[in-house]
């Protein structure tokens, strides 16, 4: 892979957003602006539709502060290309490609690096067929 070539980012996939409540962060992303839930996953975890990018409702889980970082999840294509190319160009590795869920219609696969700030960037396939 030709470190020079652009990456295949194909747009912005998911925001995570820490909150010391995720209840009272809920009850405003889906009632207060309408945004559509898709699932919880307990009562520190949610996921709601936000025109095509998914909105991470989360408690700080052992990094960052509430209100004051968030996490992009960039879509792409093909992840190890992708990440092998990012990483070539200078960003800090942070945790390969990997598996992290198997759903009935697909696999998401997420690798994650860190910006020149430190702040964490994740990177996201969707392999369907293959679950």
């Amino acid at each position: 892979m030709d470190p020079a070539a652009p990456a295949a980012i194909a747009g912005l996939a998911q925001v995570a957003l820490t909150m010391a409540d995720v209840p009272r962060a809920l009850a405003f992303y889906r009632d207060t602006l309408g945004l559509r839930l898709l699932f919880s996953a307990g009562p520190d975890l949610a996921f709601l539709e936000a025109g095509g990018v998914r909105l991470m409702l989360t408690t700080p889980r052992g990094h960052g502060e509430a209100g004051r970082n968030s996490l992009l999840y960039f879509r792409v294509g093909d992840l190890a290309v992708t990440y092998a190319a990012v990483v070539a160009r200078g960003a800090v590795p942070e945790r390969a490609p990997a598996l992290t869920a198997r759903l009935p219609d697909l696999e998401l696969w997420m690798a994650f690096l860190r910006d020149p700030e430190g702040n964490l960037v994740g990177l996201m396939s969707e392999v369907r067929g293959s679950a």
